[in-house]
């Protein structure tokens, strides 16, 4: 056969069979598109899905999936409007009855585009038909609290890195060195080592960038991170991590070659003077190039490695998961993936390590405010982690929010983000939780007047032991400024003046998240000159015994005079005029001193009570107008014996003796010189003798109730005996010692935190006393219960007493003693 014809034989063949591919190509228009979809170049996709689409008349369901894959191709390339505009024609067109999957995807554009309630119905929608997809219910539920997360936002504040942002992506920085004044990061804006464009993004091959502070804290232009082409090359370059020593660079390189088929990989260089050593791909077992991964993080000795990947054995998208090695000269094992708790259905990634135990994460399947949200896990010491937390708003957004970075020891860092405000298609964004600055400021007012007080004296202490002091100005005002004014501190803030009754208020700055400027306006009460009326304490017939549920009759009274330890005032009791004269003054001079018993035993000094029977000898006079169960008596009425009588009902003379029966202090002195309580041990070793092992009680005239003393921790205390008691502590007695000193938190059973709660502590805490003494015998580790209502400071049983010894009451001596 002639050459030309055999030529010619091969050629007539050769498009016979091309024939059937070139029929097969007319008759699938997608075919291109599908191909760049599958390549993973979604840019040029979506011009060759848009011309095929015009391609296809009569075949719907063609036109549904080019539709599906133009949605998946915006939502890749984050054009979300786009997205979501094609993923709603699709379920008006039924697509959703065969695939769920875009009610998911729909509803996620709508979060993120700010619709949040139609994005619920769209959740809610997903979960109906896949309800084993958690992420139906869970996308749900965060869209619902996207306001409150708003309107209440973390103690982060986020600010645009606008400096150092182009107009294209720039991403996931890294600190460069132990200074945290340079950051590596990601981009691909003009500059790059690259000339091509990236197929999925239409962007720009991404290198790393390098951008430093100066002293003035400002930006310096970035620049690439090396300009050789050792690190940064024609592949995408990204995602840089580096090693604690700040001498090894991790990164991630997917490499571009359009002659074979490759994935992406994490490479390594080591620091070399100025310079960094050529790359070398990490060994991971299992891993090859052909494998995708990337973003990488490392534990501080480089003997773990996160990742982000699709591999086989995942549990949906992109995936994080771990590898180890023994030592940094070795190969990474087999990774693992961390497990259903942190992975979901969707995608996880952008992993970042902090102290080897929290692990910050970019996800869109765990819920959100929309795209992907950054999250934080902790491992505990059996290596299960946590239920992840979202870091909410302003750390989140609505868009994509990931790759974030912190500070090793302070709270601040960096992100990246496309959320609105962003320069480019991804910005790098830096947050900081700003230092806790609070203020405390007030006006001290006149409660006769209502005027403002001039001069007052206004002191602020502080939980930590720490006073400052300042003066009102003529308007009353008083401050205390930032630099006095400490986080996790509570003040008590004191007012005080010549010829006024001291008065206190009370700030916390504990547990507060923002800084604050306190407001505390307090009223002071001028030292009345006439006697002032106690509430209601009511007696037995006939009997003068304080009962129990009068004594909180007294709790401002008693508050009043440990707000004014330099007062002596007189108490005094008076009665109705139904017995005699001598009846009477006896009756009430009882009543009065009871009053003056119970608020010594409160731990108010002998020194500064007189207690003073007036009988019926002193008739009230009204200050203001009494009503009380339909009978009214005027402001000025004196409540006279001749008055009551005159008084037409029964009703209304027993509420005029009710009146007169009254129990009243008045200020005798203002002058009053406070003794030590706190006795130092070796004074008290003087006053004691050591031999002695015995001490003084006294018995109490009205109960009979033993009173002696002993010294707790330095401080001299008296306490009574009660055979059948446990030992117990009063509220007040505990705060004192507190407050004082002489015991601590330490020295609570249980959880301190949860036993002293506002300011005070809770009933029926125990509280384990390091050294008690009584008279020459001491013991350790006596546990005292704390009880809010005790009458008595301190209560010792029968129990307590024998951890000092065999011990004997003489009431002939009035010696507690204790067999030596």
């Amino acid at each position: 056969m002639p050459m030309k014809s055999i030529r010619l034989t091969l050629v007539i063949s050769f498009l016979l069979a091309l024939l059937p591919s070139l029929m097969f190509a007319q008759r699938n228009p997608a075919k291109s598109a599908d191909d760049a979809f599958d390549a993973l170049q979604y840019s040029i996709a979506i011009d060759k899905y848009k011309k095929a689409y015009t391609k296809i008349k009569k075949n719907k369901e063609e036109k549904n999936r080019i539709t599906s894959q133009l949605a998946e191709c915006y939502r890749l390339t984050s054009n979300y409007k786009r997205a979501e505009i094609s993923y709603k024609q699709l379920i008006r067109r039924g697509w959703d009855k065969k695939n769920p999957d875009v009610l998911l995807r729909y509803a996620e554009m709508l979060k993120i585009n700010g619709k949040y309630d139609e994005s619920i119905v769209q959740y809610h929608a997903y979960a109906d038909k896949v309800p084993d997809d958690p992420r139906g219910k869970e996308g749900a539920e965060s869209a619902a609290l996207v306001a409150e997360w708003v309107a209440n936002p973390s103690k982060y504040e986020v600010s645009n890195v606008k400096k150092i942002n182009s107009r294209e992506s720039d991403f996931a920085a890294a600190f460069t060195s132990a200074n945290y004044n340079e950051i590596a990061f990601g981009s691909t804006r003009d500059g790059a080592t690259g000339k091509l464009t990236d197929d999925w993004t239409g962007q720009n091959f991404s290198d790393i960038f390098v951008a430093k502070l100066d002293r003035k804290n400002e930006w310096s232009a970035p620049v690439l991170f090396d300009k050789s082409e050792t690190v940064n090359t024609k592949a995408n370059e990204g995602t840089p991590a580096f090693s604690s020593d700040f001498k090894t660079l991790y990164f991630t390189r997917c490499p571009n070659d359009i002659q074979k088929k490759s994935g992406c990989q994490i490479y390594k260089s080591r620091r070399s003077g100025r310079n960094w050593q050529q790359p070398e791909m990490v060994e991971i077992n299992g891993i090859d190039t052909m494998s995708t991964i990337g973003h990488p993080t490392l534990s501080e000795n480089e003997l773990i490695i996160y990742f982000s990947a699709d591999r086989k054995g995942g549990f949906g998208g992109k995936d994080i998961w771990v590898a180890m090695r023994e030592s940094k000269k070795e190969a990474f094992g087999r990774p693992l993936n961390i497990g259903d708790v942190v992975n979901t259905k969707g995608d996880e990634m952008f992993p970042f390590l902090r102290n080897d135990t929290t692990l910050y994460f970019a996800s869109d399947g765990h819920g959100g405010m929309g795209g992907l949200d950054i999250f934080m896990t902790t491992v505990d010491t059996s290596g299960k982690w946590g239920k992840p937390v979202n870091l909410k708003y302003p750390i989140n957004s609505s868009f994509d929010d990931f790759a974030i970075i912190f500070h090793p020891e302070e709270e601040y860092g960096y992100l990246s983000s496309n959320r609105k405000g962003s320069r480019g298609k991804e910005d790098i964004y830096y947050f900081i939780e700003p230092p806790l600055l609070f203020t405390i400021s007030g006006t001290v007012t006149d409660d006769r007047t209502l005027f403002a007080v001039e001069n007052a004296n206004v002191q602020l202490v502080g939980s930590s032991g720490l006073s400052v002091t300042t003066i009102t100005n003529p308007e009353g005002y008083f401050s205390f400024g930032k630099s006095q004014v400490k986080p996790n501190t509570t003040y008590d803030i004191i007012v005080s003046k010549p010829n006024y009754l001291n008065n206190k208020g009370t700030i916390t700055t504990v547990g507060v998240e923002f800084s604050k400027d306190f407001e505390k306006n307090i009223v002071i009460q001028p030292i009345p000159a006439e006697p002032v009326v106690l509430p209601d304490i009511l007696y037995d017939l006939a009997k003068w015994d304080l009962k129990p549920q009068y004594q909180d009759s007294l709790q401002g009274l008693i508050q009043t005079l440990r707000d004014n330890p330099n007062l002596v005032i007189e108490l005094a009791s008076h009665t109705d005029f139904r017995d005699s004269y001598e009846r009477n003054d006896i009756l009430s001079q009882r009543r009065a001193q009871s009053v003056v018993d119970y608020l010594i035993i409160r731990g108010i000094e002998p020194a500064r009570l007189v207690a003073k029977g007036y009988g019926e000898r002193v008739p009230r006079i009204l200050k203001k107008t009494v009503s009380r169960n339909g009978v009214t008596f005027e402001e000025g009425t004196e409540l006279t014996e001749d008055f009551i009588n005159s008084l037409s009902t029964e009703k209304e003379k027993e509420l005029a003796h009710q009146l007169n029966r009254r129990t009243e202090f008045r200020v005798l002195r203002k002058d009053y010189v406070p003794s030590a309580t706190n006795i130092d041990i070796k004074e008290l070793n003087v006053l004691i003798n050591p031999d002695d092992n015995s001490t003084i009680f006294k018995e109490e005239r009205n109960t009979g109730t033993f009173i002696s003393t002993c010294v707790i921790m330095g401080y001299y205390e008296e306490f009574a005996y009660d055979r059948h008691s446990e030992a117990m502590i009063s509220l007040d007695k505990a705060l004192t010692l507190l407050k004082g000193g002489a015991i601590g938190k330490e020295d609570f059973e249980g959880n301190a935190e949860e036993i002293l709660v506002d300011n005070s502590i809770r009933n029926n805490a125990v509280i384990v006393i390091p050294e008690i003494t009584i008279a020459n015998k001491t013991v350790k580790d006596v546990r005292l219960k704390v009880k809010h209502k005790l009458r008595y400071g301190l209560v010792f049983g029968d129990n307590a007493l024998k951890l000092f010894g065999n011990f004997s009451f003489n009431k002939k001596t009035h010696k507690l003693t204790f067999e030596k």
